[in-house]
């Protein structure tokens, strides 16, 4: 799978893709049976697969002081794309420049740029400024551009529309169950361990940790967890705080995780840390004593937890 970032020069990409646009966030089942059909297009024609995406999302530079919680980082999505069979993935800047745009002068800017035979989206794409493309205007611009546009219906499962807002709502409520239902796997947090303060190996309960600088995260609290590192086998147990750490000051998000029976080191490596059960929300401890006493319930609930598998 090929990375590209922003938009190839006109004439670079041989004519006809199978071409998707969208945000992607979270990559669920709804988005899985889109990139589903935009295999089956791509074989029927004969193309490549290509998906153009965002970073940052739309929505964070829209409404900077208000944006969405953010299902994955653009590391977690490339690792799920890794899995679903796609000849590249378009990462294009949203700013300034992008958000001005109008819906037409953006389907210009794909069928010279990028130069599709048929854009897969789905029934609630937007695009243009302020939001003022539709996917029936993309439809419409693609006759006169010379590509054809499909448009996805909604996607339910047991009466239920799959969509990311849907799983923000879960994951907000610890509700990791019908989260991962929705997702179709465990919802994961992928990342490089950073140094931290040290302040867990002090109290006896090392943590390697995940920074998320500019990123609203989609659940906080106290967590059992399944972890992988990159290039292992076998996945571990453990236990793990998301949050900004109140009780010591802290104001960033961070995963901080404690990998049971776990002594090397992990500075620098790919982790993913996959939340299996909420045990509680994240609080501000009095001392320092009262934290370490509830860590060691903690860490004593999650490996109760059926983890593995």
């Amino acid at each position: 799978m090929q990375l590209i970032r922003g938009l190839p020069p006109a004439g670079a990409l041989e004519g006809g893709q199978a071409l998707t646009v969208g945000t992607y966030d979270g990559l669920h089942l709804g988005h899985q049976a889109l990139l589903k059909r935009l295999r089956e297009h791509a074989g029927r024609l004969a193309v490549p697969t290509l998906m153009v995406t965002f970073e940052p999302m739309p929505r964070e530079f829209l409404t900077p002081d208000h944006p969405p919680a953010r299902l994955t980082s653009l590391r977690e999505r490339w690792r799920c794309l890794e899995h679903m069979q796609l000849d590249g993935v378009c990462v294009l800047r949203f700013g300034t420049a992008t958000r001005s745009l109008s819906a037409d002068q953006f389907a210009q800017l794909l069928a010279e740029r990028l130069r599709p035979s048929i854009v897969v989206v789905g029934h609630d794409f937007r695009f243009g400024k302020g939001g003022g493309g539709t996917a029936q205007m993309l439809q419409a611009a693609g006759q006169r551009l010379g590509f054809a546009v499909d448009i996805m219906a909604p996607v339910t499962l047991g009466g239920e529309r799959l969509s990311s807002s849907a799983i923000r709502e879960a994951l907000a409520a610890g509700d990791l169950r019908r989260a991962e239902r929705l997702l179709g796997r465990p919802y994961t947090m992928i990342g490089r361990v950073v140094r931290g303060e040290q302040l867990g190996r002090k109290l006896g309960f090392p943590t390697a940790n995940l920074r998320f600088a500019h990123r609203r995260l989609p659940l906080a609290g106290i967590f059992a967890v399944r972890v992988r590192i990159q290039g292992a086998d076998t996945a571990l147990r453990g236990v793990a705080s998301i949050g900004t750490r109140p009780t010591v000051g802290g104001t960033e998000p961070l995963l901080e995780v404690h990998i049971f029976d776990f002594a090397g080191d992990l500075y620098g490596r790919e982790i993913a840390v996959e939340c299996v059960q909420y045990l509680r929300p994240e609080v501000k401890f009095e001392s320092l004593e009262a934290m370490v006493a509830q860590i060691h319930v903690d860490a004593a609930q999650a490996r109760a937890v059926e983890i593995l598998k």
